[in-house]
């Protein structure tokens, strides 16, 4: 049960074309906005003249870690979620227990939503979604998820609150997130 005036925060963790971002945008679409954790890597980036490729930025996210500590991307998150008007706050690409640790040591109501699909599947929405950071080659594809589950990122889905499967197309993957997403906030805004 959510006391008056305090924030419930939906966590989404996933490997790179998991689904996150749709399960983000229908978030979204109920009103809830996002705090992209992605974006202060990105950020990051930029400050310091790096080029945003998928080797930069895992190498970067890594860097961050360790000179500001396994919590250094959700402890730059945090302000920008307690300054959210809204109730109910998405923080999109949880990657360690240390971030989520850090989510919960500042909010009561952290839900934590893992997305899921297979290496293969993965990798085919990767090639097909033409971003910048997206790995070209199934070697790039391998050595991100590598850095990815190197940094905790396993751990997080494993223990999640609330699991998506994504092996189909994306209006499946809308229906089933958005029953499990109506449920999770649910629970904690009665």
């Amino acid at each position: 049960m959510m006391a008056m005036g305090e924030k419930v925060v939906i966590g989404v963790a996933g490997m790179p074309g998991a689904g996150k971002a749709v399960v983000r945008d229908i978030l979204r679409e109920m009103g809830c906005p996002v705090v992209v954790m992605g974006d202060e890597v990105r950020i990051e980036a930029e400050r310091r003249g790096l080029r945003p490729t998928p080797k930069n930025l895992g190498q970067l996210m890594l860097r961050l870690r360790e000179e500001e500590g396994p919590a250094a991307v959700a402890r730059r998150c945090v302000p920008k979620v307690k300054n959210a008007e809204e109730d109910v706050v998405v923080v999109d690409g949880v990657r360690s227990l240390h971030e989520v640790e850090e989510f919960k040591r500042h909010f009561r109501n952290f839900i934590l939503v893992a997305v899921h699909s297979s290496p293969e599947t993965r990798f085919r929405r990767l090639s097909q979604r033409g971003r910048s950071d997206d790995p070209k080659t199934r070697k790039a594809f391998v050595e991100r998820d590598m850095r990815e589950l190197g940094v905790g990122l396993g751990d997080v889905i494993a223990t999640a609150d609330y699991m998506i499967v994504n092996e189909g197309t994306k209006k499946e993957l809308r229906r089933r997130a958005r029953r499990i997403l109506e449920e999770a906030m649910g629970r904690w805004m009665r």
